[in-house]
């Protein structure tokens, strides 16, 4: 009987035992990435990395629009993320309690400049890994076809009267001026965000500062009548856009449908690695919207890119996620994968892109020209952004004037009320 329940003991040992070795291990390093782009590209990398050094790099890809979402959803999982971002100063406001203190790190001493660190009083909780610039793509070979090049657009002026001479002769030429301003949440945050930003810029500049709790909306006008140039010029009608996504606006672009395509550096695999467009037939120029000095205005360039250690992670994941982070900036083949991501990395063993957007942004401040910096990190919430996406989308589906005095509400008004919180 004795050896019949010793048995049934072990036998029972035996089966826990197999229970947990059928559990999901902890990777060593788990990184939550932010850019769907280049989700191919950072599981390759990851690969490698793991294959060279017996370390295992977990990569896990948040939707576009649902960073945030994924976050704190995977932050509280036993196998948490060791390895995430946060978009600036706003961000780690959201985050600071699970960032781990970077200051002395290989990874911070590899910076370029200590502006690239995000601090909170003597403590680096991240650091950005990547400077990037958007404008407006522009295809010149169709450009050519309609008359112009991009000499030719030097100010808001100039750009609204090459697309509407383009919408005015479409059906000869076979194509648009814009893409799909597609609102949906694969795309909505290029207008809700990237657009916004140049009115909170310009306002920024003309009060001389670079933050507020609440904004004023001096330039909305110009807001409108660039998103009416958007939507009035494009692929498809305003009342579309709800359902039109970043798919759609690449595969119009790569398709030959549209000369124009609001969008950043990160579009370059999209567009030529993975679309096959020559990319001596694209560049990039400035978003005008008719305020400030057009002819001196660079792209806009900057970060929100900020890689955060989790502080709650094992001591080893740590240690080895400090690792990983230190030779993708600074090995050879770290380097050159991230520099093929179309990412100018803020680090002293960066490898040269051949990104022709990074090249446009790299001549035009060359040439003297102005970037216009990232002040969308001081939107103070995503709920603020998503009511003016809705707000946007309801415009553009039928252009009033009440649908406008929604917007400046969505903008100003929620502005005050969500820094408020």
């Amino acid at each position: 009987m004795k050896k019949r329940l010793l048995s049934l003991a072990l036998i029972a040992v035996m089966a826990v035992t197999m229970l947990a070795g059928c559990g999901a291990k902890k990777s060593d390093v788990y990184y939550l990435n932010f850019k769907p782009e280049q989700a191919e590209q950072w599981e390759a990398l990851a690969a490698s990395y793991q294959e060279a050094t017996g370390v295992t790099v977990k990569v896990v890809t948040a939707a576009s629009g649902e960073y945030e979402t994924t976050l704190t959803s995977e932050i509280a999982k036993s196998d948490a993320p060791t390895l995430f971002q946060v978009n600036g100063p706003i961000g780690l406001a959201n985050w600071k309690d699970y960032c781990y203190d970077l200051t002395g790190s290989d990874i911070v001493g590899q910076l370029t400049s200590d502006t690239y660190a995000l601090k909170d009083g003597d403590a680096t909780y991240g650091v950005g890994y990547v400077i990037e610039s958007y404008g407006i793509i522009v295809n010149k070979k169709l450009l050519q076809e309609a008359g112009y090049t991009v000499d030719n657009i030097k100010s808001f002026a100039d750009l609204k009267k090459v697309a509407e001479d383009i919408t005015a002769k479409k059906d000869t030429l076979g194509f648009s001026a814009f893409t799909s301003a597609g609102m949906d949440g694969s795309s909505d945050w290029r207008f809700k965000t990237h657009l916004a930003n140049l009115p909170i810029y310009f306002e920024y500049q003309a009060d001389g500062i670079n933050t507020t709790d609440a904004i004023k909306g001096t330039y909305l006008d110009n807001y409108r009548a660039m998103w009416d140039l958007y939507v009035n010029n494009a692929t498809c009608e305003g009342k579309d856009l709800s359902a039109k996504t970043g798919d759609d606006a690449v595969a119009e672009f790569v398709g030959g449908q549209a000369v124009f395509y609001q969008n950043g550096s990160w579009a370059y695999g999209d567009l030529v690695t993975k679309g096959g467009m020559n990319a001596d037939d694209l560049t990039m120029i400035p978003i005008y919207v008719g305020v400030g000095d057009e002819a001196n205005q660079g792209l806009c360039t900057g970060t929100e890119n900020y890689w955060c250690v989790n502080k709650n992670a094992d001591e080893e994941q740590i240690k080895a996620t400090l690792e990983f982070m230190n030779w993708c900036v600074t090995s050879e083949e770290g380097t050159k994968a991230m520099a093929d991501m179309g990412f100018v990395i803020p680090f002293k063993n960066a490898a040269e892109t051949e990104n022709i957007f990074v090249k446009a942004d790299n001549e035009m401040t060359a040439a003297g020209k102005t970037p216009v910096s990232w002040n969308f990190t001081t939107m103070p919430s995503e709920d603020w952004k998503n009511v003016l996406g809705t707000a946007l989308t309801a415009y553009a589906a039928d252009p009033t004037d009440a649908n406008w005095d929604a917007v400046v509400k969505a903008f100003v008004d929620n502005w005050a009320a969500e820094a408020a919180k």
